[in-house]
């Protein structure tokens, strides 16, 4: 039997996303029958992989990695023995070791479910913020701008799925006192962060009118957008890919137009119209929501038959 010896680094570190593929990395120098064996060490040895006689042995494979890994038979000659692990899940994260007699090396996986979106919602005077399918446990916080003294009461609740990733949720009691803050919500692990920011509601009135979005955004390329009524009818999308957006049936009469900072351009109002009008733009870090409530001020006309 020939041998190989490992060049990976002792100790190397590899973060995977759930329920995606990960690559463990490591290259040897390969005689003419190279034998590979990787193991799971953190959960007892458990044997992930096994090659030898220029095949794949999978007979010896636990069934925990059965159908899920693979390595670059194409490149085993070429001393490349690194190990593809697909579907990644919780479980899956720890110590492993590549065994190449008699040399051996080990390689850390760490795995992540980052935080994809942030939700965030207003019910009378509290706000709700959330987000679902995360791994490692998150933190959420909560701000003010500006930065304010008060005692933000919120209660937050974390909850662990099947699939051993958390959603977490806290809902905040609004200020009486301070009605000009803006709340920002942040939820955090150590791979990524995101927040989302609500800006103070203020008031249109008009049957033909536009509502804008964050002051802060002059362009919304780059970004995803979505405008709502009353916080969850939605009334149209736009992804960040996408220069056109999309406008859902019942709001094709009405909708105008989108500027190119966002803002929504409304026509043909009625009474069933009024209501809060949510901006939500977007991007890899960050969700800006903008409420806006639309009172329909009736013309003299309609004034007169009523």
């Amino acid at each position: 039997n020939s041998t190989c010896s490992c060049l990976l680094v002792q100790n190397t570190e590899v973060s995977c996303v759930f329920m995606e593929s990960c690559i463990l990395p490591c290259s040897f120098q390969s005689g003419a029958d190279p034998v590979i064996i990787w193991t799971q060490e953190t959960a007892g040895n458990l044997l992930v992989h096994v090659f030898y006689s220029n095949k794949d042995q999978l007979g010896f494979q636990n069934q925990n990695f059965r159908n899920r890994t693979s390595l670059f038979k194409d490149q085993i000659s070429r001393g490349n023995a690194s190990l593809q692990l697909t579907g990644v899940e919780v479980q899956d994260q720890g110590r492993y070791r590549l065994i190449s007699y008699p040399h051996a090396a080990s390689t850390s996986s760490f795995l992540a479910a980052p935080v994809s979106k942030v939700n965030m919602e207003q019910v009378g005077n509290r706000i709700i913020c959330s987000s679902e399918g995360i791994y490692p446990e998150p933190d959420l916080t909560w701000s003010t701008r500006p930065p304010s003294n008060l005692n933000l009461q919120n209660q937050t609740s974390i909850q662990q799925t099947e699939q051993q990733l958390y959603n977490i949720s806290s809902s905040l009691i609004l200020s009486d006192s301070e009605t000009d803050l803006i709340y920002i919500c942040t939820i955090s692990t150590h791979s990524n962060s995101r927040r989302v920011t609500l800006f103070k509601t203020s008031n249109v009135s008009d049957s033909e009118t536009t509502i804008s979005c964050p002051d802060s955004i002059t362009s919304i390329t780059g970004f995803s957008l979505t405008w709502r009524f009353n916080h969850s009818q939605i009334i149209l999308n736009q992804s960040r890919a996408d220069i056109s957006y999309t406008v859902s049936e019942e709001w094709r009469q009405q909708v105008k137009g989108v500027s190119e900072s966002g803002s929504l351009m409304l026509q043909d109002l009625s009474s069933h119209h009024e209501g809060i009008y949510s901006c939500e733009v977007s991007d890899a870090e960050e969700t800006l929501i903008t409420n806006t409530f639309l009172r329909r001020e009736k013309s003299q006309g309609e004034a007169a038959l009523s």
